[in-house]
């Protein structure tokens, strides 16, 4: 058993559309590799930060991020005796590569699902005016004079001289 501590750049595309780890930003890894019958044991913690846009306002949102991971890497010897089986369970088995793990698809599945599926830069962000986009946090009393559609054909029938006593 071994004990890892690691600080890495992250891959390209960690993340969903609205939010994501940018990539080459620092991942922390807490991982502990244990040597088992079948291969190695890779657990433990991932410690990032995703930077993504709020779904409501489309304000800057900057989330940690805290995932944990554990995955088996089989020995290739394995690997091969799973598939000549015909063993359909092992078909996304990962491998060692000589000595060897790749990480990468692991913190994947790891990060990705730990990420906000909707990010808001605060719970209570009334988001945008429907109307003229203007940011609703900015102006809590942002409201337009809107007319009823009903009652819009008869503002054509005021005159000029209607509109000024109407003021």
């Amino acid at each position: 058993m071994r004990t890892v501590q690691r600080t890495v750049a992250a891959p390209d595309e960690l993340g969903s559309g609205m939010i994501g780890i940018p990539a080459g930003s620092d991942l922390e890894l807490d991982l502990r590799l244990e040597a088992v019958m079948e291969g190695v044991l890779v657990s433990g913690s991932i410690h990032g930060e995703a930077v993504g846009e709020c779904v409501r306002c489309l304000d800057r949102v900057v989330e940690p991020v805290d995932a944990t991971v554990q995955e088996l890497y089989v020995y290739p010897e394995r690997a091969e005796a799973a598939v000549d089986s015909g063993d359909d369970e092992d078909e996304d088995v990962r491998e060692l590569e000589g000595d060897l793990v790749d990480l990468e698809p692991a913190l994947r599945d790891a990060v990705v699902p730990a990420l906000p599926f909707r990010p808001l830069c605060r719970p209570d962000c009334p988001g945008l005016c429907p109307q003229c986009g203007e940011r609703l946090a900015d102006d809590p009393d942002h409201t337009h004079d809107t007319i009823d559609p009903r009652w819009a054909a008869l503002g054509g029938l005021l005159g000029p001289d209607d509109e000024k006593r109407e003021s």
